[in-house]
């Protein structure tokens, strides 16, 4: 796409239907909610990895957002991403947001191939990963780009600094994930956080008034890198959204249908396939 960065946007939007209803609505949905090793987890035969409940089996990471103008907004794009995107109506990508470099985040940015069809698709993440992205995909960026290969045009942005997608502002907001900083990002109302360990003062007064909140909660027990369900439940009662959905779990954060009960009501274990809207 070519419509970033302009508040003015020359985006390929979906057509509005004679049959659709006057009041048009956010859409959120969920492509995966799982931590980087996926659940079930190869190898292992807990009640989680095991379970018949659908709501348990979770691909790696990643939410797609289409606005209520119809921009449409991935966030994160794991090496499910081929497997996620089949199930979803074909249309163009406006921007693909990364939150960091690490695999389970950027593993799929070569299944952005089929994309092309509208044009490039703007890829956007912080300066350090931006660099190492050029690194790894070298015949996407360099000065003869394999034929095959996706239409990237890829963008270096830094925390606190807002750029434009089709006339939405985006604002990347820095977090920590162990002692790697790594980006959240807030459109409007609606943030997304993953991977986060920490969180300053200033990340938090930059999500005060979010609304609708999706927040990773990788198990109960302590992690180095990770947040635990009571610590992003802390964060929820900080911020107080009116909805928010947890993502990026282990197979360690339990049983849904034990989980789920357990939470406020506006606090939401989301699940592979979900979709909400507002």
């Amino acid at each position: 796409m070519t419509c970033t960065n302009v508040l003015v946007s020359t985006c390929i939007l979906k057509p509005t239907s004679s049959t659709e209803k006057f009041e048009k609505m956010n859409t959120l949905r969920f492509l995966g909610t799982g931590t980087s090793c996926g659940v079930p987890q190869i190898g292992c035969t807990c009640p989680v990895c095991t379970s018949s409940d659908p709501h348990d089996a979770r691909l790696r990471t990643s939410v797609l957002l289409e606005t209520d103008d119809g921009v449409r907004l991935i966030f994160d794009c794991g090496p499910d991403f081929r497997q996620q995107m089949l199930g979803v109506p074909f249309g163009p990508l406006h921007a693909v947001l990364i939150s960091h470099e690490h695999y389970d985040h950027v593993g799929g940015l070569d299944d952005l191939r089929p994309f092309k069809h509208f044009g490039q698709v703007d890829v956007y993440a912080e300066t350090v990963c931006a660099s190492h992205l050029r690194e790894h995909m070298p015949y996407c960026f360099g000065k003869n780009p394999y034929p095959g290969s996706p239409r990237i045009d890829l963008h270096a942005i830094s925390a606190g600094q807002p750029f434009a997608v089709c006339g939405h502002e985006i604002l990347p907001i820095e977090v920590l994930h162990g002692k790697l900083p790594i980006l959240a990002f807030r459109i409007g109302s609606f943030a997304y956080v993953t991977d986060m360990s920490a969180i300053s003062p200033d990340a938090l007064s930059a999500l005060r008034g979010v609304r609708h909140l999706v927040i990773n909660a990788l198990r109960t027990k302590p992690h180095p890198t990770h947040q635990t369900l009571d610590e992003a439940l802390a964060v929820i009662r900080h911020l107080s959204p009116e909805q928010a959905w947890l993502v990026h779990m282990s197979h360690e954060i339990g049983l849904h249908a034990e989980v789920q009960p357990a939470l406020p009501p506006h606090v939401t274990l989301a699940y592979d396939g979900m979709v909400a809207t507002w």
